[in-house]
């Protein structure tokens, strides 16, 4: 019985590892590795080749302001999903987005839990704030509910996957994003990031002009 168990025990040992990937992520600037942490900023998500249910989350995600700041600053989430946007600075912010079918306003409001925005179309939206030109929030809003961060090695795993190939994408604000076509399983994956692109990217005001020279300096 006991030989039994253990062949059974062989025979099902690689199919269970395939539910899973694996791998780190390395992060680069000019040439330069950046501190091992840093990875924690990035997304990594597995999109099946055969697309699965996507349900909303139930409670909203939540990116706030704070000490002049989103924080997190990227949030990754899934398509349908509610965002909140609360205020825990002493001052007034305000929170848009002109990205394509994402675009939002939640006007200018003071400490509090803020508005929430609803979702519903896959892709990258970054957020700003109409009164303070160097704040920037990225929300990935995503069509797969298989997505993780890395951890402050820079390592993730990806676990509970279904059976089949897909497309891995490991996402960054700063970086073109990394994609291999794959199936689960195998061994750990080592993914260099370049970061090339401004951690606050040249943009204008939500009314599409440029940001007056005071727009950092409070009220």
């Amino acid at each position: 019985m006991r030989s039994c168990w253990l062949a059974l025990a062989v025979l099902f040992t690689p199919l269970l590892s395939a539910a899973e990937i694996s791998g780190s992520v390395a992060l680069l600037a000019d040439g330069q590795a950046l501190r091992s942490e840093e990875a924690a900023e990035a997304v990594v998500y597995f999109r099946p080749a055969t697309p699965p249910k996507v349900a909303p989350a139930a409670e909203p995600y939540l990116m706030g302001t704070q000490r002049k700041q989103f924080m997190p600053r990227i949030l990754p989430i899934t398509v349908g999903s509610q965002v909140r946007f609360p205020n825990r600075d002493p001052i007034l912010h305000n929170a848009f987005s002109t990205s394509p079918a994402n675009t939002f306003d939640v006007g200018v409001y003071g400490n509090g839990d803020g508005k929430a925005v609803t979702f519903a179309q896959a892709g990258y939206v970054r957020v700003f704030c109409n009164v303070h030109q160097s704040m920037v929030g990225h929300i990935l809003v995503l069509d797969t509910p298989y997505f993780t961060r890395p951890d402050a090695s820079g390592k993730f795993v990806l676990k509970g996957l279904p059976a089949g190939s897909g497309d891995l994408v490991v996402w960054h604000d700063r970086a073109t994003p990394w994609h291999q076509k794959l199936a689960p399983g195998g061994k750990p994956l080592a993914i260099p990031l370049d970061l090339t692109q401004k951690r606050v990217p040249p943009h204008m005001n939500k009314f599409g002009k440029p940001y007056g020279r005071a727009s950092d300096a409070g009220y």
